[in-house]
């Protein structure tokens, strides 16, 4: 390179990040970490894992930090105040979403409960999913279906090590196919996993899609911060998002015209049965408002959010406990208190075991099924922590680092369920954020607690478990959005002694 073009090259830096570092002072922006590069501002930094990588930066620059992801500028909060300061007083400016290419495609164009801006739709669907589809009363008349799957699963474990051997479980398939058969069942009334599954061509199908689902829903599609290369062909996420969609809108509704169908042919008492019947009900009464294609909306938002992160849950919780016996042993002889071993833990029994929340609220701590929560995007301009954050900004609030941070926690690294017995614990809603908070914190948190609980539960009730070797379980991260274990959990259990009539007599 010549050397005057090679000068010029330097002053051109130079002058590039001076002007930025001045406009950053002069705007009175956050705090931001070394170096942000033209094009790609501070993408060249993040590692796997994401919400590890950003919590450094944090510890470096402060709990509020301005970023650029690309050409997306973005505000990173890292403390229980700063969030508290978003979700209470900006709450209403940072009630909208990113404009995502998941939301554009799997979010039907961003008018999903998940996906759309806040506004009367985003009202609606909220009060839909609150009072229609996840208030007590709707969850306590699908609690049937809860029920049969949990028994189901203690049944396959009771088949599978009736000689009272040990038996090797793949857990992570388990909790996960669990899951998938209650959400299915109490949205379409349909269950696609385990034995005597009559519609086979139907449940590979469903299978594919799920699969594919969680696969494209958890990568980061890179043209969501640099939009350029759109136009240069590196842009196949979102063709496989197209194609996804297309397979998830005809699945969905060959759902809603069986329902129908089944509607118009069953007696009164039949037509609420399942989540498709609700919102048909509701399309009778205002079609023009609840069309097909917001009921698919609403169908594939509970079927995502409803699954991985509950499965995911349990999965991260029977491994602590696989790692520290005495805890397992001690939820056992709570339930064995509680609720004794002549009949199986219902989920009523969960409000005499506070143990046992304990340890799902010490494992929605250190592993948070969304470790950097949902993000939110700025409708106007705002303050926090006295640093202006400018409109479209995308706001991530790591709760995995506020989670995680020694200054709030004792001991982060060590599984202590005891420290959610602590009436303070319990008050100081900001250090502890799983669901999220604010206008748009997750409507399925009752769901979820009663399906992590009565689930873990019975396992624990029914069943003794160990470790397959000497060794601790590795507790590594994987990537995703909703931190799955780097390495599946397999373990093995054995109907406890004392439960093994108890179990024999619920076999079909």
């Amino acid at each position: 390179m010549d050397s005057s073009l090679y000068h010029c090259f330097l002053l051109f830096l130079f002058l590039y990040f001076l002007s930025k570092y001045f406009l950053q002072i002069n705007r009175n922006l956050p705090p931001t970490p070394a170096i942000s590069l033209p094009i790609i501002g501070h993408l060249y930094l993040f590692k796997k894992t994401l919400h590890r990588t950003l919590a450094k930066l944090s510890n470096q620059h402060g709990p509020i930090l301005f970023i650029r992801f690309g050409s997306r500028p973005v505000i990173l909060v890292s403390s229980p105040s700063a969030a508290e300061e978003c979700f209470t007083k900006n709450d209403i400016i940072f009630a909208n979403r990113p404009g995502l290419l998941a939301g554009k495609h799997l979010g039907y164009d961003y008018t999903t409960l998940v996906w759309a801006s806040y506004g009367d739709h985003w009202r609606k669907l909220r009060r839909i999913a609150s009072l229609e589809i996840l208030s007590s009363h709707r969850l306590h008349m699908f609690y049937g279906i809860r029920a049969a799957e949990v028994r189901l699963l203690c049944q396959k474990l009771f088949l599978r090590s009736k000689d009272g051997e040990f038996q090797i479980v793949d857990m992570k398939s388990t909790f996960f196919e669990l899951t998938l058969n209650v959400m299915m069942r109490m949205i379409a009334g349909k269950r696609y996993y385990g034995e005597n599954i009559t519609e086979l061509e139907e449940a590979r199908q469903f299978k594919e899609i799920v699969t594919e689902t969680f696969e494209l829903s958890g990568a980061t599609n890179i043209v969501d911060f640099l939009p350029f290369l759109k136009w240069v062909g590196l842009n196949k996420v979102e063709k496989r998002l197209v194609t996804l969609q297309g397979k998830r809108d005809r699945f969905m509704q060959d759902l809603i015209e069986e329902r129908r169908r089944r509607r118009s042919d069953s007696a009164s008492k039949e037509r609420s049965r399942t989540m498709i019947d609700v919102l048909l009900s509701m399309q009778e009464d205002e079609p023009e408002y609840y069309t097909d294609h917001i009921i698919r909306g609403m169908m594939q938002v509970m079927l995502s959010a409803g699954t991985d992160t509950s499965a995911g849950t349990m999965e991260w919780a029977l491994s602590n406990l696989l790692n520290n016996p005495k805890t397992l042993v001690q939820a056992q002889t709570e339930i064995d208190i509680n609720v004794g071993q002549s009949r199986l833990m219902e989920e009523s029994d969960l409000a005499k075991l506070p143990y046992l929340h304990s340890i799902i609220k010490e494992t929605l701590r250190m592993y948070p099924a969304d470790p950097l929560l949902v993000p939110h995007e700025s409708s106007g301009e705002c303050t926090i922590g006295g640093f202006n954050v400018p409109r479209g900004t995308m706001l991530l609030v790591n709760n995995w680092a506020i989670q995680n941070d020694p200054n709030l926690w004792e001991e982060p690294s060590k599984f202590k369920p005891e420290r959610f017995q602590e009436v303070e614990r319990e008050r100081d809603k900001y250090v502890s954020l799983p669901f999220g908070a604010g206008r748009r914190g997750c409507p399925g948190e009752g769901l979820a607690m009663r399906m992590v609980g009565s689930a873990l539960g019975s396992l624990i009730q029914g069943f003794d478990w160990e470790r397959i070797g000497e060794e601790m379980l590795d507790m590594g991260e994987g990537t995703g959005l909703t931190m799955p274990k780097a390495k599946p959990l397999l373990a093995m259990c054995r109907p406890r002694p004392a439960m093994v009539n108890l179990l024999s007599q619920h076999q079909e």
